[in-house]
């Protein structure tokens, strides 16, 4: 059993060397990702920030004219605006989203690299990951500047809280978790091309079940429940502590959710590396 697990992290440590050795290719795929997708773009990189504003001000519509729903029912505070609750929430989702959805499709776009030229093929789902994060720093910004409006126009006191040194720990519990689910995604997509189709849609239902554009604090039952087993719950909840609440995210349902990163990380990559050697022929 020791030889075993020797073994097995032995392999490990030489894999994640040989994936060091390909970080500039990463990057490159990853850079290539982002010009072609704002290539001929008049906005450019605004595009990164407009989907999680343009959906902060439907759901303000929907909720505070339409459905006339309570702020502090939705957001769990009196203090806190609807707006910068929601847009805490939309941008941190919209990395999770976009990511996962462009790894999705990582290794069929990349069809003649695959089958032509070795290296290690978790390349393709991390380049796709990585090149999300420069959308989600940009959202970040915007976030911010939100935050600093509503300070001035009086809706909010905008203040920096020791809170915030827990952002890149939680940064890091939310990409763990969407490199596991990018290996799983992608390998998968590669033998059931439906599974792309799927996920297109399945993401947007995956949004209405996390605690993205409300509070969980009124659900109850089993609807509760369900909501807290979703990791990427406490995730979105530990975003809005770390940059609005200043509240020390690191709670039990937090400590799960990086357990569950952690796991689906290792059966993602454990998966991905005993299937690479068939990803030529199936492709």
């Amino acid at each position: 059993m020791n030889s075993v697990a020797v073994d097995r992290s032995t392999a490990s440590a030489s894999r994640f060397r040989l994936l060091w050795r390909y970080r500039e290719l990463m990057w490159m795929l990853a850079w290539r990702d982002i010009r072609v997708r704002y290539k001929h773009s008049l906005l450019g990189a605004a595009w990164a920030v407009a989907p999680p504003l343009m959906t902060m001000f439907i759901f303000t519509f929907i909720f505070s004219t339409v459905v006339g729903i309570e702020q502090s029912r939705l957001t769990g505070s009196e203090s806190v605006p609807y707006a910068l609750f929601a847009l805490a929430g939309l941008v941190p989702w919209m990395f999770f989203a976009n990511g996962l959805t462009s790894a999705v499709s990582s290794l069929t776009a990349n069809r003649q690299l695959v089958t032509k030229i070795y290296f290690p093929r978790e390349v393709f789902p991390l380049a796709a990951v990585a090149g999300a994060v420069v959308d989600f720093a940009v959202s970040l910004l915007a976030l911010l500047g939100l935050a600093i409006y509503l300070h001035f126009e009086g809706s909010w006191a905008f203040q920096i809280h020791p809170a915030i040194a827990w952002l890149p720990v939680v940064l890091g519990v939310q990409f763990i978790l969407m490199v596991g689910l990018s290996f799983l995604l992608s390998m998968a997509n590669l033998y059931y091309r439906d599974v792309g189709l799927l996920f297109r849609s399945f993401i947007q239902l995956w949004l209405f079940g996390t605690c993205v554009v409300y509070n969980l604090e009124p659900t109850a039952g089993w609807k509760r429940t369900l909501i807290q087993l979703n990791p990427m719950t406490p995730i979105i909840r530990a975003y809005r502590d770390c940059l609005i609440t200043g509240q020390a995210p690191i709670d039990a349902a937090f400590i799960g959710a990086a357990v569950t990163s952690i796991g689906v990380l290792m059966v993602g990559w454990s998966w991905f590396r005993h299937c690479e050697f068939d990803f030529a022929e199936q492709i």
